[in-house]
């Protein structure tokens, strides 16, 4: 362990690590250092020179906290530990100085800014500021840049700390903006004009400290102080990033990013981000049932009564368990479905994940561990469309020296990958070769577009005897956020969904829009947008969607998480749960409980490890029965990143981003 020093910070006397800059020491004292450019997660730039303190017995001039180590300092006379002041006469006298020139050309239209009430300009401006300008001089203008429909630029209010040029360089790896010009010609401006590219570019206006970059779609709806903020989890993929959402009224009006560590660190994915304009559109807030080929609204009880009179007639009843269902509505199903004689799927996409096998279909891997990694071996998956959050944090272990290698169709992950080959010939040729990746230090992503196939069981054997013989961890990588918690209470069929779906002639779909179902059984869809399976439906029973309801969401790591409601179902929609509860009570099966704290007691008495909230269970390690693997290239699990589900359907800026990504990847034709 590194040995600590000792420093006088404002006559706190502390011990800290001597690799910490003054900035880290301060806080670790608990003293707050006003600061424009230094982030923590992204390089040191040291341009903005608001985070000045005084060194005592140093320069004869105040130092920047961010740019200087504990180790530089002097000891003082006789030994004496170092002495830092945050507070003199001399520090409030450079930060003022500081303030002045930031505010010499920044254009004073605080009250239509979108940062205002939120804007660290404004607060540091008050807490370190003057209440005077010495300047006279006209205001400095700069043309806005263009890029693309998610991030709004005012570029005057830019006070060039970039905090966004380091972010897309360092941690999206789409190094698209940089700075030209120098002194009061210097801005920050796109290559060529371009728009940007990156999945995660929403994170910038996080960053900016100013209203330089604001949220374009947000833009001008709501005030700070007007939302009401609620931290949930996001769906849009399966990592289970940690969310705020704000809303206005009934409204969702943005979705922020939560700090967690051990998950998403504090970034998230645009299309987790921006997604929520399809929470407003396309919504079934009315039960609907099918008359001569027609549906037509109708009441609860009509609706209910005829569902439960077909499961009733049933020969056989099938369940299927959509992509974003919480949980609690897959075991509810379960247990509706199977007491009825019928059964249960969850795996609609085919893919081969052992029912009971934790260590199978989840893997023995956190995603911290990937940190840490000296050798990443992706198999079958594109975490940058499947998890882009994910792939930053890949990213960030390449950077640190790990050893990227994929064996998949070749594809721009952001960062440098040896390329083992497309398809199961490479695999097993990694499998021989088990041996050379960096033993006890190595992660192995098993993505769901190996697992589809015919010998998807085959696949996942061959991850399981390398990350074996190599002393890796296993990450099987899930594209839907339901799908490890529908897992983990069992509703899966042996045979998977063409055993399931086999001699069916009721088939209750839990909001499963990603599959075809054929003519001849009748088909009760239970979910909140007119997407496909709601078209094929013959009974529609309107359900909330995710920000409308509790529900426990288990990510691709194993870990439960809890997401809250933030608004409420639109018309008649209800709970997910609560709507299969009522079910019940019509078929004359009534469900053992009348509350979500109720079901979510028999859920855990079924699976005790998804009462670890926020906790990665460790998986006992389970080898899967091997078999013959075929032949040909993997394939991945997503064909387009921004519409894998009805809300992202239901968005018109997912079917723009969608639109402007085909458009990128066409190639340029000349002019014959």
């Amino acid at each position: 362990m590194t040995d600590l020093r000792k420093i006088i910070i404002d006559d706190h006397e502390i011990k800290v690590d001597p690799a910490m800059t003054l900035i880290q020491a301060c806080e670790q004292a608990g003293i707050e250092i006003p600061r424009f450019c230094y982030h923590e997660r992204l390089s040191i730039a040291g341009n903005c020179r608001m985070c000045l303190v005084e060194v005592v017995g140093g320069p004869p001039k105040p130092a920047a906290s961010c740019a200087m180590q504990v180790r530089d300092l002097r000891p003082g006379p006789d030994g004496a530990p170092p002495v830092v002041k945050t507070n003199s006469p001399m520090v409030k006298k450079a930060r003022e100085g500081v303030m002045e020139f930031l505010l010499i050309n920044h254009p004073l239209d605080c009250p239509i800014c979108d940062q205002g009430g939120e804007c660290d300009l404004q607060d540091q401006a008050m807490a370190y500021g003057v209440d005077f300008s010495r300047y006279r001089e006209p205001k400095r203008a700069v043309d806005n840049m263009d890029l693309g429909p998610l991030v709004g630029t005012h570029m005057t209010r830019c006070i060039s700390c970039t905090r966004c040029v380091r972010f897309i360089t360092e941690v999206a790896g789409m190094p698209e903006l940089g700075q030209t010009g120098r002194g009061e010609d210097a801005e920050i401006t796109s290559y060529l004009g371009q728009t940007l590219d990156s999945e995660m570019q929403g994170n910038i206006v996080d960053l900016c400290p100013v209203g330089a970059l604001t949220s374009k779609p947000y833009a001008f709806t709501a005030r700070p102080w007007e939302l009401t903020k609620t931290e949930s989890i996001d769906v849009m993929d399966a990592l289970g990033s940690n969310i705020r959402v704000d809303t206005k009224g009934r409204e969702v009006m943005r979705i922020l990013p939560r700090n967690h560590d051990g998950v998403n660190e504090e970034w998230l994915s645009d299309k987790s981000r921006y997604v929520w304009d399809g929470l407003r559109r396309q919504r079934l807030d009315r039960p609907y049932v099918r008359e001569n080929g027609k549906l037509r609204p109708a009441s609860w009880g009509e609706a209910l009564g005829r569902a439960a009179a077909a499961i009733k007639g049933a020969k056989k009843v099938a369940g299927l368990v959509g992509d974003l269902a919480p949980t609690e509505a897959a075991f509810a199903l379960k247990q509706l479905v199977e007491g009825q004689g019928g059964s249960v799927e969850c795996r609609t996409d085919g893919a081969k994940l052992p029912a009971g096998n934790r260590s199978g279909y989840v893997g023995t891997a956190s995603i911290e561990d990937i940190d840490s990694a000296k050798s990443i071996l992706l198999i079958g998956t594109n975490p940058r469309a499947e998890a882009p959050v994910l792939n930053a944090r890949i990213r960030k272990a390449w950077l640190a020296g790990a050893e990227v290698s994929v064996i998949g169709p070749e594809v721009d992950l952001t960062y440098g990958v040896t390329h083992l080959g497309p398809d199961r010939a490479a695999l097993e040729q990694a499998a021989a070769n088990a041996d050379k990746l960096a033993g006890g230090d190595a992660v192995i992503v098993l993505g769901q577009g190996a697992l589809r196939d015919a010998d998807g069981a085959a696949v996942l054997a061959m991850a399981m005897k390398i990350a074996k013989a190599a002393k890796a961890k296993l990450l099987v990588l899930h594209v839907a956020a339901g799908r490890v918690g529908a897992m983990d209470v069992g509703a899966v069929t042996e045979g998977g969904m063409a055993a399931a779906l086999e001699g069916a002639d009721v088939i209750y779909n839990l909001g499963a829009d990603e599959v075809e179902i054929a003519a001849g059984a009748t088909v009760i869809y239970q979910g909140s947008h007119g997407d496909r399976g709601a078209h094929r439906a013959d009974i529609i029973l309107p359900a909330a969607a995710y920000t409308e309801e509790q529900g426990l969401f288990v990510n691709t790591e194993g870990r439960p998480q809890l997401a809250l409601r933030a608004g409420f179902p639109p018309g008649e929609a209800k709970e997910n749960w609560a709507i299969l509860r009522a079910l019940s009570a019509e078929i004359g099966a009534v469900l053992p409980y009348d509350s979500l704290a109720a079901l979510r007691t028999a859920m855990v008495a079924h699976a005790p490890q998804l009462q670890m909230i926020d906790e990665v269970a460790a998986n006992p390690w389970t080898p899967v029965k091997a078999g013959k693997l075929g032949s040909g290239a993997f394939a991945f699990a997503l064909g387009d990143h921004y519409l894998t589900n009805p809300i992202a359907r239901a968005s018109p800026l997912m079917a723009e981003l969608s639109a402007n990504a085909r458009a990128r990847r066409a190639a340029p034709l000349a002019a014959e």
